[in-house]
């Protein structure tokens, strides 16, 4: 591990203001659904799970999609936050990372109609009779349309207005268990083909009504559900949304519609868009055989300067020059790994390494940082250069 002296300071580890909350810098955990809830009730595997990212360095880590609703959830592993019995495990967890420097946030959704499934291990496929062996019992889909997601799955039920009412407040209610839970960040899930996503695409959205036909009315249960969570939670915390920025086939949601739609996000108080994609049928980019790191930052880069708001890139950001490259080329705010964490939850402190940061062990707690360091010193004194011992 190299330990030279940068010329500047890696704009990967420069901190972020959003709002009154400082991120220490721009490494962001992506919410990683674990399917080891016990009724939505967050686990020690959870903490575990989490904790680690805080400790190798993370500036943000966030808690997996957390449904607002007990139908919502995308399994009977899924977490979720519709009541109170919910937020002791979800304070615990966010009071450790806080406390260890990350910043604690949550991601809060509603899968709608691709509810009801599988564990993520197990294909997301359809519950079958091994599953209620076990007592895993499937339950009623709701969506914007009644349309299913695919052959053997459950044709949902198309919400009236009322009950898309219930759902937003819903979502309000769950922002503020998590505010009460010491969370310092939400976002809101509005992609991958879960419930606002169904909305938002003309691929699923059939509907006639208010909530349906032109782009501006698909967007009206996105917008709603942003302007009660900003409402619930405290303007001094910032809010995320995430998009799939692009369906893929034909005739679907767009990177204009992401646009527009980050343009009334920010309006209503969003402060950084999380730029993902698909989740209703392959995208553009894998049916053209272009899947490549950071094949989704075009995304972040085109929201973030077409919509002046502040993004944040996703999808195989492995590399730390490559995340450094990002954030240099002004593509985006902040870089999100998910499946690199689990495979090196030190990813953070050894990426500070790669960048040239003179102390890259200060990321970790003292109670790893300080053997750490030693061991450098011990290895090649010269390598380590005015680093403290905190």
């Amino acid at each position: 591990m190299t330990l030279g002296a940068p010329t500047t300071e890696p704009l990967l580890f420069t901190p972020l203001a959003l709002r009154a909350v400082t991120l220490r810098n721009r490494i962001v955990i992506s919410p990683m659904g674990q399917g080891s809830a016990v009724d939505g009730r967050l686990t020690d595997w959870h903490f575990a799970h989490l904790a680690k990212f805080a400790v190798g360095g993370a500036g943000v880590v966030f808690v997996e999609d957390t449904a607002v609703r007990p139908e919502g959830r995308r399994n009977h592993g899924s977490s979720g936050l519709w009541s109170d019995d919910h937020v002791p495990p979800l304070a615990r967890i966010a009071a450790f990372l806080k406390a260890h420097g990350a910043t604690p946030a949550i991601q809060l959704g509603h899968t709608g109609r691709k509810a009801s499934v599988k564990r993520g291990w197990e294909g997301f496929l359809p519950l079958d009779e091994a599953d209620l062996a076990r007592g895993e019992r499937p339950w009623p889909t709701v969506s914007s349309s009644a349309l299913a997601p695919g052959a053997g799955y459950q044709v949902p039920r198309a919400l009236s207005t009322a009950e898309i009412a219930d759902i937003v407040a819903a979502w309000a209610a769950a922002a503020r268990r998590a505010e009460a839970a010491g969370c310092e960040a939400i976002e809101i899930h509005g992609a991958h083909g879960y419930l606002i996503h169904q909305f938002l695409s003309p691929l699923v959205n059939a509907r006639t009504d208010a909530y349906g036909g032109p782009r501006e009315r698909r967007m009206r249960f996105a917008l709603e559900v942003a302007e009660a969570v900003r409402a619930a939670w405290p303007a001094a915390k910032p809010l995320f949304f995430r998009v799939s920025a692009i369906d893929g086939p034909p005739g679907g949601w767009g990177l204009a519609d992401t646009v527009a739609l980050a343009r009334e996000l920010k309006r209503l108080g969003v402060d950084v868009i999380d730029c993902s994609s698909g989740g209703l049928g392959r995208s553009v980019v894998l049916d053209q055989g272009r899947l490549a790191p950071g094949y989704q930052v075009p995304y972040a880069e085109a929201v973030r300067r077409e919509a002046g708001i502040a993004t944040m890139a996703v999808g195989l950001i492995l590399d730390p020059l490559q995340a450094e490259a990002i954030l240099a080329r002004g593509q985006a705010d902040l870089v999100a790994i998910a499946r690199q964490a689990l495979d090196d939850p030190h990813w953070p402190a050894h990426a500070a390494a790669a960048l040239g940061c003179p102390d890259p062990y200060a990321l970790h707690p003292v109670q790893y940082g300080h053997w750490l360091r030693l061991r450098a010193r011990q290895l090649d004194p010269a390598r380590v250069r005015g680093a403290a011992d905190g």
